[in-house]
């Protein structure tokens, strides 16, 4: 499947008329989701278990590796000695991305820079997100609308677990 096949599931691309008269393809365009929560990302020591603390959002992420293990959860509750970086708004692509889709993240992640917004990336087996500080969630959202994105409040679904027994 190539990028602009792609495209078609998760956004369009961006056209511009050339000189005499057609349509080239200037780059894919995305829709994402901005989340509501505040979220946190936690740095715990290697093989660390999952705290009582942390809480599930609309992104809630582990990722451990031999030399530590990443949380990002609700920021509600992670205590003020934790490691964390606080204050985080997050952004979805919509739709499931195809593992053969390229440059999805190059794409989004360059207004970022050009504004120099930092971002803190995940990627599930779907789709991408991406962080943002809450301070910078507007100029990063205003920055990929200048590039033909768009840009929806996202309306959170609460994951439903079992209780432990």
């Amino acid at each position: 499947m190539t990028e602009s096949q792609s495209t078609e599931q998760t956004g369009s691309t961006s056209e511009a008329s050339t000189p005499n008269g057609a349509t080239e393809s200037l780059h894919p365009t995305y829709t994402l989701q901005q989340f509501p929560e505040k979220l946190a990302v936690v740095k715990l020591p290697p093989g660390a278990e999952i705290p009582e603390w942390a809480e599930s959002s609309s992104l809630f992420s582990i990722t451990a590796t031999a030399t530590e293990t990443s949380l990002v959860c609700a920021g509600r509750n992670v205590p003020t000695k934790q490691v964390a970086h606080k204050g985080m708004t997050a952004f979805a692509v919509m739709g499931t991305l195809d593992f053969a889709l390229t440059g999805v993240l190059a794409a989004l992640l360059a207004p970022l820079a050009e504004a120099e917004i930092s971002v803190f990336t995940i990627s599930t087996y779907d789709t991408d997100w991406i962080l943002v500080p809450v301070a910078k969630a507007e100029a990063a959202a205003e920055a990929w609308r200048r590039q033909g994105h768009t840009v929806d409040l996202a309306v959170p679904v609460k994951p439903t677990r079992k209780k432990k027994t």
